[in-house]
């Protein structure tokens, strides 16, 4: 099971119990600080986590009969050591898919830097055939505008990879 890591920094405080889905989103929106989040997706997302935690019998759910309001309340089995070892999971999984899609990434623009390369040494080809055959211009022409062509579109990927890994980098250094 994976677990938000604010979402668990949140519910492990000692005095933090007796809690509705609102009042986890208000600390969330208090740790988070990022006023892009919409509150009713952030509301049903934090549900979810909490939902999760309910089917581990951590956390009771207890709706009033008055109004209908729906407040957690921490059982006896709740840990938080082991809820802050979930959520530190989480991370960890995150870290490594963030790691692997950088691999394919590079391994991606391996393969688009070959086949530039292919590419160019086939236009430098059709440009040594084209000097020694002049009277085969009509047939080396196509050819050679086609390997051009490739070159461009394949230099697009390299760049498009390279921007996304460029990206990633100042990511990681916030």
């Amino acid at each position: 099971m994976k677990i938000d890591t604010l979402v668990a920094q949140i519910i492990v405080a000692k005095n933090f119990d007796h809690f509705t889905t609102s009042d986890v989103r208000s600390a969330y929106f208090a740790l988070k600080n990022d006023p892009s989040l919409e509150p009713t997706s952030v509301r049903r997302f934090i549900y979810a986590e909490l939902l999760k935690l309910v089917k581990k019998d951590w956390l009771k759910k207890l709706v009033s009969n008055k109004k209908g309001f729906t407040r957690f309340h921490k059982t006896d089995l709740f840990d938080s050591n082991e809820i802050a070892l979930l959520a530190l999971n989480t991370v960890k999984d995150s870290f490594k898919t963030t790691v692997n899609k950088q691999d394919k990434l590079l391994t991606k623009l391996n393969h688009y830097k070959a086949d530039l390369l292919l590419n160019i040494g086939e236009s430098e080809a059709y440009k040594e055939l084209y000097s020694e055959f002049p009277e085969l211009v009509e047939e080396i022409q196509p050819q050679f505008n086609k390997a051009r062509d490739n070159n461009t579109r394949i230099l697009g990927k390299i760049r498009a990879i390279e921007g996304l890994l460029e990206q990633g980098k100042s990511v990681e250094k916030i």
